[in-house]
């Protein structure tokens, strides 16, 4: 029996392997009503057998999967469940308009299908066959289709993927305004900047495990790096990465010189360290850390041995298994289904 109180989704010590490949570890994560949550993680990370095991198309190998309460195996747990996995199929000879209506169907009060047109910029496709799309009108689409039902939880695996930038605008608005009426969405992108559009929590996975949970201010400062970008005479021979704090830098040639810019733990100490050798440096730039510099100093993190977990504010796993493939991930949902 699913029920509107508690979590919309919580896993609880939740393992997945697929032969000798652990995919998740011990993973334990909790989304409450009306969040909206980025998961980010490099290939073969655990997203998208996380969201796979939330949607009901796998079952953990031990721990505990719930939505709304209950079993997402069970047809009744997801009711208010719209998803989007990142391959969909569509009927070919039907049109956009009767693809609508065919999901609608399925659902007790769904949106009219003129709103659900609307809400994704499609009407001038609606008579259109689903097999003369493009591959973005088609990701458009089964993105719509995910909210026809109007679900209460709506799970995206990389929702923009082959969209152009118009599209992609447009879907993250009707995402916005689709989570403004109340709805709980978790996303997974590799479009750093889309997190940043739409997330107000990141959950960073990275070898199986999470390896941050928090608000997107608070991932970027678990990093602690600030980039630091100065230009050097073209005569100077300082490698400003050698220098103390400093972990990775990268230089341009420009007409005053080299712009540098560079990632460090201390940027007091690395300016300090300019000053002390007497480097004449010029337009010196301190700003905070994107989040895919976050995101790769974390992962990078994990890939260097280390198991602790980064300090959130949430419940993170502690395994250090490395995750499955993508292609892996993808033959066993295929069995799966």
């Amino acid at each position: 029996m699913t029920t509107t109180t508690g979590p919309v989704l919580e896993l609880e010590g939740v393992t997945r392997t697929f032969g000798a490949v652990t995919a998740l570890d011990d993973v334990s994560l909790r989304v409450e009503h009306g969040e909206l949550v980025g998961l980010l993680g490099p290939n073969g990370a655990g997203k998208t057998t996380l969201l796979s095991l939330v949607s009901g198309l796998r079952k953990a190998d031990s721990g505990t999967v719930r939505l709304f309460g209950g079993d997402p195996r069970d047809a009744a747990s997801r009711i208010w469940l719209g998803t989007t996995p990142q391959e969909t199929g569509l009927p070919p000879t039907l049109t956009v308009g009767e693809v609508v209506d065919l999901v609608a169907g399925h659902y007790p009060a769904p949106m009219p299908r003129a709103e659900v047109l609307a809400r994704f910029g499609l009407e001038d496709l609606a008579k259109r066959q689903t097999g003369g799309l493009s591959g973005g009108q088609k990701r458009r689409l089964a993105v719509a289709l995910a909210l026809v039902g109007r679900p209460r939880l709506v799970l995206l695996d990389e929702p923009t993927t082959g969209l152009d930038v118009e599209a992609r605008h447009i879907l993250w608005q009707a995402l916005r305004d689709y989570h403004a009426d109340g709805a709980t969405v978790v996303l997974t992108s590799h479009y750093l900047e889309e997190i940043e559009a739409l997330a107000e929590r990141v959950v960073v996975v990275g070898g199986g495990r999470v390896l941050a949970d928090d608000s997107l201010q608070a991932v970027l400062g678990l990093v602690g790096l600030r980039r630091v970008l100065l230009t050097l005479p073209a005569s100077s021979t300082l490698d400003p990465s050698n220098l103390p704090g400093a972990h990775v830098a990268e230089v341009t040639d420009t007409a005053d010189g080299r712009r540098w810019t560079v990632l460090a733990a201390d940027a007091d100490a690395l300016v300090r360290a300019l000053v002390h050798h007497d480097v004449p440096f010029s337009d010196l730039e301190l700003r905070g850390a994107s989040l895919e510099e976050a995101f790769l100093a974390l992962t990078a993190r994990a890939d260097a041995g280390d198991t602790d977990p980064a300090p959130t504010g949430r419940t993170a796993g502690t395994g250090t298994t490395p995750a499955a493939d993508r292609d892996v991930d993808r033959d066993a949902e295929e069995a799966v289904r």
